[in-house]
């Protein structure tokens, strides 16, 4: 069987390497594309104008790009952009179009009692709580300062903010942390290891509902 040819889309440059670590030990034989428009992240927050058509129009211009060099699968990996990437994927019903946090939602809906959702860019949380089920029992929680730590190269700090984060979830009750970023992905063994529960990610379970529709 030919090696299927995946489509990385990034909003943020730090969203490129957690997806190509996980691509890398979870489907070695799948060949990669990226494609960063680190613009897109900035524009949406600096702007104030939301998910408008201008943006809708910049997300269906990557995406015809990427179908064109033979894509067989896209994977968006900011999570600010749901409506966007959900016109994307109405357009193209023959191949698999994911939004990043798509395929976590879904394992998460399967956790019993309520989860702990942790982000580090303000957007996400206005789009992807209500990507949920409404019988997941969610509660959020915004580190900011993470995203500013990971800027300046301080991935100790970064780190240190979500752990805080997640034991603060835990010890409310919490019986899994999902982590909504996929640049925040990480920090998961540290986050498992400070509270002991189930740690989600967006890169592990994006590749592994990619990996089960191409039948791989």
């Amino acid at each position: 069987m030919s090696r299927p040819r995946i489509a990385l889309v990034h909003a943020l440059a730090h969203s490129v390497g957690p997806i190509n670590v996980e691509m890398e030990r979870a489907w070695p034989d799948a060949v990669r594309m990226n494609l960063l428009d680190d613009s897109l992240s900035a524009d949406l927050a600096r702007e104030g104008r939301g998910l408008d058509e201008a943006m809708h129009r910049r997300f269906e211009a990557l995406a015809a790009y990427a179908e064109s060099t033979g894509a067989q699968a896209i994977l968006f990996t900011c999570s600010a952009f749901g409506p966007c990437i959900e016109a994307v994927a109405a357009r193209r019903p023959h191949m698999p179009v994911l939004k990043p946090n798509e395929a976590m939602v879904a394992d998460v809906a399967a956790v019993d009692g309520p989860v702990g959702l942790i982000a580090s860019f303000a957007p996400t949380l206005v789009s992807m709580p209500a990507e949920f089920p409404g019988t997941v029992a969610l509660r959020t929680a915004l580190v900011e300062e993470a995203m500013q730590a990971l800027d300046r190269g301080d991935v100790a700090t970064h780190d240190a903010r979500v752990v805080r984060a997640a034991r603060d979830l835990a010890s409310g009750g919490c019986r899994a942390i999902a982590l909504a970023q996929f640049s925040m992905a990480r920090a998961a063994p540290a986050v498992a290891e400070a509270t002991g529960l189930p740690v989600f990610t967006t890169p592990g379970s994006a590749v592994a509902s990619l990996r089960r529709q191409l039948g791989a």
